[in-house]
């Protein structure tokens, strides 16, 4: 029976993010064999998904963290620059 790969650790947001640019700076280049696109459309789709899951969870994070009085009471995000 043969062994599994240890799955890899998925990217951090960031890397996630460098690694979607990246593909999107392939594919719009065209000239691409189908194969290839699809390859990376793909794996664009991946990665996508897991910035997602990621924005979600830090979100929930957030929020946890502004609970007062055993109530969420969600809080917007202020931008310190402006």
């Amino acid at each position: 029976m043969p062994e599994k790969k240890a799955e890899a650790k998925p990217p951090t947001f960031e890397e996630g993010l460098q690694q979607l640019e990246t593909i999107v700076k392939e594919m719009e280049g065209g000239e691409l064999p189908l194969e290839r696109a699809l390859d990376l459309f793909e794996r664009g789709m991946k990665l996508s998904e897991a910035c997602r899951k990621q924005l979600e969870e830090a979100e929930t994070r957030v929020e946890i963290l502004t609970r007062r009085a055993g109530e969420m009471q969600p809080q917007p995000f202020e931008d310190p620059s402006r």
